[in-house]
C-alpha cells in the first residue's frame, strides 16, 4: 500500500466514498455486499489479512462475512499476503519483502501455530499457496546473491521444513499459484532485481524483462515462458488470478515515464500472447501506473483489479474484457470474492466494502495489500 510513513488510518469513512453511489455501482458490477450474518457467539472466519494496528503493531486478522473482527493475532512485522489450505483449517502470513518469516494460522482457532524463517540468502515476497492435498506449501523467495527467484517447496507434515525449491522462474516471481490442473504453477515474474542490502531499491530498470513463466510443480520442468512486446520492458507483472477455464489475469505495476500512458490488466493463455485489455484512457490514468491486486469471482464471470494509489476498483467482464465499472475507494487494495458473483475489497484506511447497510470502517486499521477468502 502507499501510504505516508505513520499515517493513521481515519477513524471516519471519508467523504471520497459516496455511499449511495458506491453502493449502486457495486452492486451493478457484481460487488455488492453481503447481508450480515445473525450474531454469533463464536462467528466464523470468512476473510484473512494483513494489517496494522493503531498501536503500530503488524498483525493477522480474520474477518467474519460482515466485516466484523474474529481474531488479531500478532506479527513479528508487516506482512504482506496470507495464503489459506485446502481445507481452510491453517493459512500462512508470509513477510513483506525483503523480511524473512512466515507464520502458520489456526484459523478455527484463532490462534498462532507455528513460525519459521526462509533459509539464508532468500527472502520471501509475500506470496504463497499449497498442492491441492494441502501437504506442500509453495513460498516465493528471492535468491538474492544469485539475482534469481525461486519457489520454495515446504513440508507441512514434517514442521514446515523446506524440502527443496523450483528454480528457472525469473528475477523476481512475486505472486504465484496453481492452475486448475492441480499440477502447472504459474508465476508472475515482474522482473525487478533487489537486495536486501539495498532495501527496496529497484537495481535493474534498465534491464528488467517481466513474464509469465509455467511451471511444472512435480518435475520443475519450465513449460512456457510468456513476455509483453519488449519496448514493454518496464511493464512488471506482478499480480494475478487464473480463471477455471485457464485464463490468466494479470496486474502490471510501470517503471518507465510517470506519463506514458500504458495498459495494465492483461490476460493470457498457454500457448498464445499476453494481451494488455483495452480500457478506456480515463480508466487507464485512475491507475495511475499501478494495479496492487486481481481477483476473479467464483463464477468466473467477473475480474476485478484494483489501484492504491489511485484509489480505485476496476471491474471487467471475463468473457469480453468490457469494462463493467470503476469505482472509487481511497487506497483500496485488497479485493476477493465475496458470494459467488461479488466481490469484497479492504483499503489502507481499515475500510471494508461487505456489509449491506454500509461500508465497514475499522479505526485505527490499516489493511494491508491482500483480502483473502475462505
Amino acid at each position: 500500500m502507499h501510504r505516508k510513513s505513520g499515517q493513521r488510518p481515519d477513524s471516519t469513512l471519508s467523504t471520497a466514498i459516496d455511499r449511495r453511489r458506491l453502493l449502486a455501482l457495486l452492486g451493478a458490477a457484481g460487488l455488492a455486499p453481503l447481508a450480515p450474518r445473525p450474531g454469533r457467539a463464536v462467528p466464523a472466519t470468512a476473510y484473512l489479512s494483513a494489517a496494522r494496528l493503531a498501536s503500530g503493531r503488524h498483525a493477522a486478522l480474520g474477518l467474519d462475512a460482515a466485516g466484523s473482527l474474529v481474531f488479531s493475532l500478532d506479527l513479528p512485522e508487516r506482512a504482506h499476503d496470507i495464503a489459506i489450505s485446502p481445507d481452510r483449517r491453517h493459512a500462512v502470513a508470509f513477510a513483506r519483502r525483503p523480511d524473512r518469516f512466515a507464520v502458520v494460522l489456526d484459523i478455527a482457532a484463532g490462534r498462532v501455530r507455528h513460525r519459521f524463517d526462509a533459509v539464508a540468502g532468500r527472502h520471501f515476497f509475500g506470496h504463497g499457496f499449497f498442492s491441492p492435498d494441502g501437504r506442500l506449501l509453495y513460498a516465493t523467495e528471492n535468491d538474492y546473491d544469485g539475482e534469481a527467484g525461486a519457489i520454495g517447496v515446504y513440508d507441512t507434515t514434517a514442521g514446515w521444513r523446506r524440502v527443496g525449491e523450483i528454480a528457472g522462474v525469473g528475477t523476481e516471481p512475486h505472486e504465484a499459484t496453481l492452475l486448475s490442473d492441480g499440477r502447472t504453477i504459474v508465476a508472475a515474474d515482474g522482473g525487478i532485481l533487489t537486495h536486501p542490502d539495498y532495501g527496496r531499491e529497484k537495481l535493474n530498470l534498465a534491464t528488467m524483462a517481466p513474464a509469465l513463466v509455467y511451471v511444472d510443480r512435480d518435475s520443475g520442468e519450465v513449460l512456457e515462458t510468456a513476455r509483453l512486446d519488449p519496448a514493454l520492458h518496464r511493464l512488471s507483472i506482478r499480480h494475478l488470478a487464473c480463471e477455471a477455464a485457464g485464463t490468466v489475469w494479470f496486474g502490471c505495476q510501470y517503471e518507465g515515464d510517470p506519463g506514458d500512458d500504458v495498459g495494465l490488466v492483461g490476460r493470457h493463455r498457454r500457448g498464445e500472447a499476453p494481451e494488455l485489455v483495452a480500457l478506456p484512457g480515463e480508466v487507464t490514468r485512475a491507475l495511475k501506473q499501478y494495479v496492487g491486486s486481481v481477483a476473479v469471482n467464483r463464477a468466473g464471470t467477473r475480474i476485478a483489479v484494483t489501484s492504491p494509489r489511485g484509489g480505485r476498483v476496476v471491474v471487467l467482464d471475463a468473457a469480453s474484457g468490457a469494462l463493467v465499472a470503476d469505482l472509487e475507494q481511497p487506497d483500496v487494495c485488497g479485493i476477493a470474492p465475496c458470494g459467488d458473483e461479488r466481490f469484497g475489497t479492504s483499503d489502507g484506511r481499515g475500510g471494508l466494502v461487505l456489509g449491506a447497510a454500509a461500508p465497514v470502517r475499522h479505526p485505527g486499521i490499516a489493511f494491508d495489500n491482500h483480502l483473502r477468502a475462505l
